[in-house]
């Protein structure tokens, strides 16, 4: 039996794999048991490494340092794959609206921390700690320390100490007050899961989704011209997948005549429709889609790697015939696809024409769903080193003593949504099934919580057994929540936000992976994935930032 006992308390890599298993196993679990109808989800394997380490089943403290960063690291960059393209389109039509509410919430935590630094004499290096640990902030922290090396030297051991314990105390509140926040904010506001998920799918269609548009030629100007001339004219985005023309549908190309009366099937955005109206004429009440023809509608995925990152103008020049792509459905975001247009694998085309010609397209395009099964794995590693690369560049800001970094979880991220939305110009294979990216992401986050708790377990009652813990553990919960819950009552009726991006807005503001792993699971739909991508950036460079200042200004 000595070799049982010597696997539960020596120091080795079976011990290190077997905690983390059973710290996952049980934490996982415990987080499908509800409480009043609440459940805590993975949270709960953050408390059972807590626990288990406070019992003196502690992991390699550089074994820990590394399957953390790692487990972060694959969070983030699974979850930029994922929300990338909605990424693009949530910063150009909202990205301003949320990044202010944003702010607002780093700027308040630093004034309520700020104001408890003087209503209890508490010195701002504990405070710092407390704060970067109340917003799950460790890059935050990390910037404090060098801060303080660099106003006091080797005299900063014992402050930086206490900076790391604040932060220790602070830590496990702040992830699970954040999630209290989002319950807290859902309870007051009456929100129904199941309504604003709905609601949110409504509004996102209505400004996302391509939709149908039949119209009538009635524009003079238009008669006995060719097709292409409307391209020329508007400058939004739209493509004429039929004509109905002599009691006959056809698939017309730019140079097909238009004649007066004709009516047009458009796919194009919704907010583009009154444009198409005004200039080509009114709307038409006859639906092509229900109208006998010998054009079919399919849609496609791209699985050819050979013709993948290619111009559709290039595409299309090797497969003649009858037909038109309407749209692309890329990591469910549709739109509209020019002859620029490079496809990528995984993406879902919709080609309407002659069935024969469509065929032949389909095969050129792959259409073979057995292919997807198999995931490319050196793009994903790739897009890891360039994300650890840029996020250890050094950023040298004036007055600030120590360089800034975007960090370990802020690079991966930002590399991801740009690898998702634009690898396929650079030939980068960026295509993850779902359930591939799931797994991954959850692996991740339940390493990363697993981490956590094994590292904060050993000394948590020690430090709550002094007088000093527990008052710290309440600053850090009064830093976590009064921002939430204030720029989330703003973000939800004053900015008129959806539940769940208010959700992902906070748990973004937070720099909070747990709590963006809590709303997904919650929402069900990507909207708190692509707020917390939307604000991340700049939210991870201002916590730095504030870290540092409160260091060198009130030190």
């Amino acid at each position: 039996m000595n070799w049982f006992v010597s696997l539960w308390t020596n120091d080795s890599v079976a011990h290190s794999v077997l905690l983390y298993a059973i710290t996952i196993a049980i934490g996982v679990l415990l987080g499908r048991v509800k409480l009043f109808g609440v459940s805590l989800g993975i949270t709960w394997v953050l408390f059972v490494g807590i626990i288990l380490s406070h019992f003196g089943f502690v992991v390699n403290k550089e074994v820990e340092h590394f399957v953390k960063e790692f487990g972060l690291i694959l969070f983030v960059y699974t979850v930029g794959l994922q929300v990338g393209p909605g990424f693009f389109s949530s910063l150009r039509k909202q990205g301003l609206a949320f990044n202010m509410l944003a702010v607002g919430v780093v700027l308040l935590g630093v004034l309520v921390t700020i104001a408890l630094h003087y209503i209890t004499g508490n010195p701002m290096h504990i405070m710092a700690g407390v704060m970067s640990g109340a917003v799950t902030n460790t890059p935050g922290l990390g910037a404090a320390q060098e801060a303080l090396r660099s106003i006091f030297g080797a005299d900063a051991g014992a402050r930086a100490a206490e900076l790391n314990l604040g932060y220790a105390v602070a830590y496990p509140f702040g992830v699970i007050g954040i999630i209290l926040v989002m319950i807290l904010l859902q309870k007051l506001t009456g929100v129904n899961l199941k309504k604003e998920q709905e609601l949110y799918n409504e509004r996102r269609d209505s400004s996302q989704a391509l939709s149908i548009l039949h119209v009538k030629v009635e524009n003079p100007g238009l008669v006995d011209q060719p097709l292409g001339v409307l391209f020329k004219i508007l400058k939004t985005s739209f493509v004429v997948s039929r004509i109905y023309q002599d009691d006959e549908i056809i698939t017309p190309n730019k140079d097909t005549i238009m004649r007066q009366n004709d009516v047009l099937m458009i796919v194009a955005s919704k907010e583009d429709f009154a444009t198409l109206e005004l200039v080509i004429g009114s709307r038409s009440n006859t639906d092509l889609t229900q109208k006998p023809s010998n054009l079919v509608s399919r849609r496609i995925v791209v699985t050819q790697s050979d013709i993948a990152n290619k111009p559709v103008r290039e595409l299309v020049q090797k497969i003649s015939g009858y037909y038109n792509i309407t749209r692309v459905n890329r990591a469910g975001i549709e739109f509209i696809a020019t002859g620029n247009t490079t496809l990528q694998i995984g993406d879902i085309v919709t080609v309407v024409g002659r069935e024969e010609s469509v065929l032949n397209f389909a095969s050129l395009l792959g259409n073979s769903l057995k292919r997807l099964d198999h995931p490319e794995i050196a793009p994903i590693f790739f897009g890891i080193v360039l994300g650890v690369i840029l996020g250890s560049i050094p950023i040298v800001i004036p007055g600030i003593p120590a360089p800034v970094k975007v960090g370990l979880a802020g690079g991966p991220l930002i590399i991801a949504l740009i690898i998702s939305r634009f690898g396929g110009r650079f030939h980068l294979a960026t295509y993850v099934t779902h359930s591939a990216n799931l797994m991954l992401r959850e692996i991740g986050i339940v390493l990363f919580l697993a981490s956590v708790g094994l590292s904060s377990g050993e000394r948590f009652v020690e430090i709550l057994s002094k007088g000093d813990g527990l008052m710290w553990m309440l600053y850090g919960a009064i830093i976590t929540a009064v921002p939430l819950i204030i720029m989330g009552f703003i973000s939800k009726l004053v900015f008129k936000k959806s539940f769940f991006e208010t959700c992902g807005l906070m748990a973004g503001a937070s720099t909070d992976p747990p709590a963006l792993a809590f709303a997904s699971h919650m929402a069900g739909c990507d909207a708190p994935a692509v707020t917390y991508a939307t604000v991340y950036p700049l939210t991870m460079i201002l916590r730095i930032l504030c870290a540092q200042f409160l260091i060198l200004i009130f030190s």
